[in-house]
């Protein structure tokens, strides 16, 4: 085979690659969260193979049950706080929507008006007011509507009982052989090219590494102190805006900007003063305080090399041409992608096409 045919099947083979993926995004998708998982929990795993009592070591099996013991035992602890608080957030959110309208075209409105010099602008508050209501109710009627039909048709019910089946028997088992998998992969690269593109996927893993880990940690770590914050200056929808607030902060500032103006909106409505409204200001103040000078320089440093922008753009593509599943694969391709694209520039920057015209002039 020339250089040229293996090129172009090369190409072949990946075109086909990724439109498999796209007609099989929801079969993959459950292997995907268990890959995903299992990245996650390897380096525990590891780290627990090393630990030894005496002449005795752990071995893999079992290293690996502990690990997945533990992360079940988080997941169902989680789930078990978060679902029923969630669900009374929603509630009251649903509930306190209408009142707010009111409130909003007949007081604070009318104080922006004022204040700004607007009177003079004709504004039919109440017609306003009564055609967001109803937008809302057909909103809050048909979510209910599809959360209602999901839940009775046997085959949603079915899928995701299979999933919950699936996901944890396909995580023990790439837990168990994650070295082995990775061994074997490594096995079949052309050997001109393994050292090189182990170099790459360790770059990779690294930055993959952590971003991920350190990222949710960051995430996790900052929702709970907005919602901690805020719990505590007596604010309704503390949960949702503040465990909100720390999910977006994997796109730097963004959790900030939207959990701030979703609090002061919501302190604003519930206490009218502005004391309260100051202390939520305080809350994100410390958030952010926090985060810049603790919790991203310990949990994540400065390895990352993913920009805010791309982290955006890489969920959005991603989301759009493979749906959840592009999601989910969106930032480690992103983080593989980063990597790759500093190993080409160093590549051009050392070659004689970049240096061409500086070495003629000499």
């Amino acid at each position: 085979m020339t250089a040229d045919s293996r090129q172009w099947f090369l190409l072949a083979l990946a075109v086909v690659f990724f439109w498999l993926i796209y007609l099989l995004a929801p079969v993959i998708t459950p292997f995907a969260i268990s890959a995903a998982l299992a990245y996650l929990g390897d380096p525990f795993v590891d780290r627990l193979e090393r630990f030894s009592i005496g002449k005795w070591r752990i071995n893999r099996t079992l290293a690996v049950s502990v690990v997945f013991v533990l992360m079940t035992g988080g997941l169902i602890l989680l789930f078990l706080i978060v679902f029923p608080l969630l669900q009374e957030q929603v509630e009251h959110l649903v509930q306190s929507v209408p009142e707010s309208l009111e409130w909003f075209a007949g007081t604070a409105l009318p104080w922006l008006q004022a204040k700004l010099g607007l009177s003079s602008l004709a504004l039919d508050t109440e017609t306003i007011t009564n055609a967001l209501k109803s937008y809302w109710k057909e909103l809050s009627t048909a979510a209910l509507s599809v959360l209602s039909t999901v839940s009775r048709s046997g085959q949603a019910v079915l899928g995701w009982l299979m999933n919950l089946i699936l996901i944890p028997v396909v995580t023990f088992y790439l837990l168990r052989d994650w070295d082995l998998l990775i061994k074997g992969i490594r096995e079949l690269l052309p050997r001109k090219i393994e050292p090189t593109v182990c170099t790459l996927a360790s770059e990779i893993d690294e930055v993959l590494g952590a971003f991920v880990r350190g990222q949710l940690m960051v995430m996790f770590a900052l929702g709970a102190i907005y919602t901690a914050g805020l719990w505590l200056i007596g604010l309704d929808l503390a949960f949702i805006i503040g465990m909100g607030a720390g999910l977006l902060s994997v796109v730097p500032y963004l959790g900030t900007v939207v959990g701030l103006v979703a609090a002061v909106l919501a302190a604003v409505f519930q206490f009218q003063d502005l004391f309260h409204t100051t202390m939520v200001l305080l809350v994100f103040g410390a958030g952010q305080a926090l985060e810049g000078m603790v919790l991203t320089p310990k949990l994540v440093g400065d390895r990352i090399g993913l920009h805010p922008v791309a982290v955006i753009f890489a969920v959005l593509a991603g989301g759009q041409l493979f749906g959840f599943l592009g999601i989910l694969l969106a930032l480690p391709v992103a983080s593989a992608l980063n990597v790759l694209v500093r190993h080409f520039r160093d590549e051009y920057t050392n070659s004689t096409l970049y240096h061409e015209e500086a070495e003629s002039e000499s």
